[in-house]
C-alpha cells in the first residue's frame, strides 16, 4: 500500500470550506481535470477518467459533523482517500488530502500524485475565494 497526503492553509472558515468540497455538483471544479464524477444513488457514484476513458465505480461519503469527506473504488478496492478540513482560528482552515493505493497498479506514482493533490488543493481554494467573495457581495 501506498499512501500519499498534502495540506493546505485556506483563508475561509471551516465550514464554508467543507461546503465547497463536499457538493457533488461542484466536485469537477477541484478535482483533478481528468476525473469526474457522476452521482448515482449516493453514496454511490461514478467515477470517469480520461485518461483510461474507463469507468469505476466508487462509494462517496460526506460526513458534515466531522468536516470529511471519503472516498474510494467499490468492487475492486484500488484506491481510497479523505479530505479533512479543520479550523485553525481566525477564519482560516487547514484543508488535508489523502489518498491511499491498496494496488501498485493504481497508484500512478509520487510525483503524479503529488501534482494532482497539490493542484486540487489550489483549485478548491480558488472556488472558495469565488465563493465566499460572491457571498460578501
Amino acid at each position: 500500500m501506498t499512501e500519499y497526503e498534502r495540506s493546505r492553509t485556506m483563508s475561509a472558515p471551516p465550514e464554508h470550506v467543507f461546503e465547497q468540497a463536499a457538493a457533488v455538483d461542484q466536485l469537477d471544479t477541484w478535482l483533478p481535470d481528468d476525473l469526474h464524477v457522476t452521482a448515482g444513488d449516493l453514496p454511490a457514484v461514478t467515477v470517469h477518467e480520461d485518461r483510461t476513458d474507463e469507468d469505476t465505480s466508487a462509494l462517496l461519503r460526506a460526513r458534515r459533523e466531522q468536516m470529511r469527506l471519503e472516498w474510494g473504488t467499490r468492487d475492486q478496492g484500488g484506491y481510497a482517500g479523505w479530505l479533512q478540513v479543520a479550523g485553525i482560528g481566525s477564519g482560516a482552515s487547514e484543508v488535508t488530502l489523502h489518498l491511499s493505493f491498496f494496488d501498485d497498479g493504481h497508484d500512478p506514482g509520487e510525483q503524479t500524485v503529488g501534482d494532482a493533490l497539490d493542484t486540487s488543493l489550489r483549485r478548491l481554494e480558488e472556488q472558495v475565494r469565488l465563493r465566499v467573495g460572491h457571498e460578501a457581495g
